[in-house]
C-alpha cells in the first residue's frame, strides 16, 4: 500500500515528537524527509519499503544529530575547563573551580565536594551547594566510609540511593538521594576525592559519568601543578638552613602589614635580635656547627611563639619577629620573655660542654619609629646595635622618629 508524502510526514512528526526530539532538530529531519520523499514519489505514493526506509533514516539521523551535540558540549565543557584551570596556579583556586565546573556540569546536583588525599590522608579541600554556599564542611570522611573507600581503591562508586546502602546505615537518616565519588588521579597516583549528591534516588547516566570523569582528570593534572607551584613558591621564600621565611619573604610580609596598620589604624611591632657569643661558636668550632647551631635554634624559638608572629632570617644570625596589632608594651614584655626562653636553650658544643646563648635585641613600633618598612627595620636595628655595643642580653627600643633616645635600663 503506497503512501502520500503528506500522510509519511504526519507519521514521522509524530514520532518524533513522542521521541521528544527538540524542535529545531525535529524541523531539519522533517525538511530532509520531505525532500527525499519527494524523490522517491512514484504513480503519486510512496511505496511501504520506501516509507519504512525514510522513517528509520530519519530515526538514526536523529541520533547521530544527538550524538554529535552531545559530543560537540562535551568539547565545549573540556575547552572551558582546561583554560578556567591552568589559568589558576594557586590551589584554593582551583579547588573553588572545580566544584563550580562540577555542579555546571551535572543539572539537579545538590553540592559538590573535594577532599585531598595525601600519605593516605584525607583533608578537606573545597565545597559548593546548589545555594552558593562555599567551603562548608559538614563532616570528615569516615575510615570505612565512601570517600576512603574511593580513595584508597582507586574506582568510581556510584550508589542510586543512599538511605538504603549499607555503607550509609549508621549515617544520619536524613542523608537521601544518590551520590557519585570519583578518584582524581594522576597516573596511578590518587590526589583527591571528588563527591557528587543529587537530592533524587538513580544513577547518574553515562553522559554525565563521562562528562565529571574529564573534569576529574584536568582536576588532578590542576591540583599537581598548583601544589608544585606552591613547593617553588615557598623555597623562594625560605631560608634553606634554618627553614624561617628569609629576607624577601620578610620585606613582603612588612609592607603588608604597614599597609594593614594604615587601613585600619592600629599598631604592629618589629624585633630584630642576633645571639650573644654566636662570633665565638663559629671562631671555635667551625660554621658547620655554627648552622647546627642556628638550626636549632630557629626550631626552638619558632615553637615558643603564636601563630600570628612572624619569624625570618634577617641574615648571619639576625632574626627578625613582626608582632600583628602589638604596641609597645606587648613587644616589651615579649622581649622579655625571649631572653627567659633562650636561658634554658642549651647547646652541646663538640667538646661535651653545654652551653647557653644569650640574646640582644631591638624593638620598633609602627608608627612610633617609622612609617614606613624600611624605616622601621633601620630603627629596630640600630637599636639592636646600641644593645650589642651597651646592653648585652637584653632589648632595647628605637630613637623616635623625632629623635629622641631611649636608655638601655628601660627595657633590661
Amino acid at each position: 500500500m503506497n503512501k502520500s508524502r503528506q500522510e509519511l510526514l504526519e507519521i514521522a512528526r509524530q514520532k518524533l515528537e513522542n521521541g521528544q526530539v527538540p524542535r529545531e532538530q525535529r524541523e531539519l529531519i522533517l525538511h530532509m524527509l520531505s525532500l527525499t520523499a519527494e524523490m522517491t514519489e512514484q504513480d503519486g505514493g510512496i511505496d511501504e519499503v520506501a516509507a519504512s526506509t525514510l522513517l528509520i533514516s530519519a530515526i538514526n539521523h536523529h541520533n547521530l544529530l544527538g550524538l554529535i551535540q552531545q559530543q560537540a558540549a562535551e568539547l565545549d565543557a573540556l575547552k572551558r575547563i582546561s583554560f578556567n584551570l591552568t589559568s589558576n596556579l594557586e590551589l584554593r583556586g582551583v579547588l573553588d573551580t572545580v566544584v563550580v565546573e562540577a555542579l555546571r556540569l551535572i543539572k539537579g546536583a545538590h553540592d559538590a565536594n573535594i577532599f585531598l588525599y595525601q600519605d593516605d590522608q584525607l583533608k578537606f579541600g573545597a565545597a559548593l551547594d546548589v545555594s552558593g554556599v562555599r567551603n562548608h564542611l559538614i563532616a570528615m570522611p569516615r575510615e570505612d566510609g565512601l570517600t576512603y573507600s574511593v580513595a584508597r581503591t582507586k574506582k568510581t562508586v556510584v550508589i542510586d540511593d543512599v538511605s538504603h546502602h549499607p555503607m550509609f546505615a549508621e549515617v544520619s537518616p536524613e542523608m537521601y538521594g544518590s551520590i557519585m565519588s570519583i578518584p582524581l588521579m594522576m597516573g596511578e597516583v590518587v590526589v583527591g576525592v571528588m563527591n557528587m549528591s543529587r537530592p533524587h534516588v538513580g544513577g547518574f547516566t553515562q553522559a554525565e559519568m563521562r562528562l565529571l570523569n574529564l573534569l576529574a582528570d584536568q582536576a588532578a593534572v590542576a591540583i599537581i601543578n598548583a601544589r608544585l607551584h606552591q613547593a617553588v613558591s615557598n623555597q623562594a621564600l625560605s631560608d634553606t638552613l634554618t627553614g624561617l621565611p628569609n629576607r624577601r619573604a620578610l620585606d613582603a610580609r612588612m609592607d603588608s602589614e604597614v599597609k594593614r596598620a594604615i587601613r585600619y589604624g592600629r599598631s604592629f611591632a618589629v624585633l630584630m635580635m642576633d645571639m650573644d657569643g654566636f662570633k665565638s661558636i663559629n671562631d671555635t668550632w667551625g660554621h658547620l656547627f655554627g648552622d647546627q647551631v642556628l638550626y636549632e635554634l630557629a626550631q626552638f624559638l619558632s615553637s615558643k611563639l603564636r601563630s600570628t608572629d612572624f619569624l625570618a632570617r634577617y641574615g648571619g644570625d639576625e632574626l627578625t619577629m613582626i608582632l600583628p596589632e602589638a604596641d609597645l608594651v606587648n613587644a616589651s614584655l615579649l622581649g622579655d620573655k625571649l631572653r627567659k626562653y633562650l636561658a634554658d636553650f642549651e647547646i652541646t658544643q663538640p667538646d661535651g660542654n653545654r652551653r647557653h646563648l644569650g640574646v640582644s635585641g631591638g624593638i620598633a613600633v609602627y608608627p612610633r619609629h617609622g612609617r614606613n618598612a624600611s624605616d622601621l627595620l633601620r630603627a629596630a636595628d640600630e637599636a639592636l646595635y646600641r644593645a650589642k655595643k651597651y646592653s648585652r642580653n637584653s632589648f632595647l627600643l628605637a630613637r623616635d622618629v623625632t629623635g629622641e633616645l631611649q636608655t638601655p635600663k628601660n627595657l633590661k
